[in-house]
């Protein structure tokens, strides 16, 4: 892939509200090689999807509760952690799945309404999959940074204090 078009990644990647106006002065590009280029990596799955990054707790609507779940399987001849990841990611619940290094093989981030809907989830739906060996929860108490991005700044005056 050509730097230009990693360039548009990477734009598209920290603000995807960037016009394409913009985007084609940037890279140098007429608006329609922009938007051809775009075009062409969404149908490709290399643009996957446009999201909004959301502070629920500053919009006073912080119902959902997110774990982190570690996950040992038990791999499969021929697919590995592949066909087990696959079927992880078909609940609706679940909002990423990760192959790991270490001690878990597969990370899975899920959101649920409340820590006893989330430990149903794991003991009921996840845990009683075969090939799954043994899960490990770890719940979300506040979130600091996500995608890049800090949730709160810190604008306090870290400069000394100088007296007379």
């Amino acid at each position: 892939m050509d730097d230009v078009k990693i360039r548009l990644l990477q734009t598209l990647e920290q603000n995807h509200r960037v016009t394409t106006k913009t985007l084609a002065t940037m890279l140098k590009l007429t608006e329609d090689d922009v938007k051809q280029m775009i075009k062409e990596m969404e149908e490709a799955r290399i643009i996957l999807g446009y999201v909004t990054l959301v502070d629920w707790e500053k919009a006073n609507n912080n119902d959902n509760v997110t774990a982190i779940i570690d996950v040992k399987v038990t791999p499969q001849r021929d697919v590995g952690f592949d066909e087990i990841a696959e079927r992880i990611c078909r609940f609706p619940e679940v909002k990423g799945v990760y192959l790991m290094s270490g001690a878990y093989d597969l990370s899975v981030i899920i959101e649920g309404t409340s820590m006893k809907k989330v430990a149903f989830f794991v003991a009921e739906k996840l845990a009683s999959l075969e090939n799954v060996q043994s899960t490990a929860t770890h719940f979300v108490l506040k979130k600091y940074k996500q995608d890049g991005i800090v949730f709160e700044e810190d604008n306090k005056d870290h400069r000394l204090v100088v007296s007379p």
